[in-house]
């Protein structure tokens, strides 16, 4: 459903499920009371294996449903609405997340206001640690370690970033993007498959003379606990996977060496003597592996996919 009762510009809203549309419908309920008047909203089934998506579309009628043939990964997914879009800019948002009445509109003003700007997040906060920070923006990605933080982190809400300003790189989470900007650099590269891809999105969109930007005036509150330990062989792997890949795709000439030197011969040695003292070989192998992925994937690891139509309906 297309709803149009100003000169609002249409944004485009997708989000991906896998597993979860008890949580991705509690995400659309939220998104049903916003005060933006003008969106379209997509919504990705990942080839979810244990679960019944079809229950999104019978409770939200008015959103677009798509299922694909294969779990494509966080930009794969995202990814596979994006030829059907309409709107001026596309909102990637996590279906795990819920949102204020009024998020919307200071993310669109934002990209508005600011041609030269092609991606803005809101400040995020933990849904059950309220009033808690968990993004707002972050500091730039270091060049040789590959290593960045979230601004604000774990930190009460007390209006002491309800700031526009520059940021270092996106947050996947919840990111507002100009389809122009798409257009014109490309979409989200699906080699990674999950964690880094929006960092490297961005770092692209700003080799192509674009800012990046964080909207403290939208908030945004994601269900991620800010106590849960992640560490799983699956996640270590793509997140080791991931940091390698973002150093080879984003460096160039010494500092892509030193990166590389640093990464292969400190760092991830480092992380797998860790998990060893741990007596977690599984999270030790899985380090090993990513460390061994890169030493034999040369090809079709570089650049953006394009973006080549847009369709007319789903």
């Amino acid at each position: 459903m297309i709803q149009t009762k100003n000169i609002r510009p249409l944004v485009s809203v997708v989000t991906v499920n896998y597993n979860q549309s008890a949580v991705t419908c509690e995400f659309l309920d939220s998104f049903r009371k916003i005060t933006y008047p003008a969106t379209e909203v997509f919504v990705v089934d990942n080839a979810s294996p244990n679960d019944h998506p079809e229950i999104i579309k019978e409770k939200f009628p008015e959103i677009h449903f798509i299922q694909t043939e294969k779990n494509l990964g966080f930009a794969g997914g995202n990814n596979a609405a994006l030829p059907y879009c309409k709107g001026k800019y596309v909102l990637f948002i996590n279906n795990d997340t819920e949102v204020p009445p009024g998020f919307l509109e200071p993310l669109v003003d934002v990209l508005e206001q600011n041609p030269e700007v092609a991606m803005v997040s809101p400040k995020i906060h933990y849904f059950h640690t309220p009033n808690t920070f968990q993004f707002a923006g972050f500091t730039p990605i270091h060049p040789i370690t590959i290593r960045n933080f979230a601004i604000g982190f774990g930190e009460k809400d007390h209006g002491q970033y309800d700031i526009t300003c520059e940021t270092g790189s996106i947050f996947g989470a919840a990111m507002l993007v100009s389809m122009d900007a798409i257009r014109k650099v490309g979409m989200m590269t699906e080699v990674f498959f999950l964690y880094y891809e929006e960092h490297d999105w961005a770092e692209h969109m700003k080799k192509a003379g674009y800012k990046i930007y964080y909207q403290g005036k939208s908030l945004v509150l994601h269900k991620e606990s800010i106590s849960t330990v992640k560490e799983s062989p699956f996640q270590i792997f793509y997140l080791t996977r991931g940091r390698l890949l973002y150093a080879r795709r984003n460096n160039r000439g010494f500092t892509k060496l030193l990166s590389m030197l640093y990464l292969n011969l400190v760092a991830v040695p480092k992380q797998i003597l860790h998990y060893i003292v741990q007596k977690r070989a599984d999270l030790a192998r899985a380090s090993f592996k990513a460390m061994w992925w890169h030493m034999t994937h040369y090809r079709n690891i570089y650049g953006l996919p394009v973006l080549k139509e847009i369709k007319n309906d789903t």
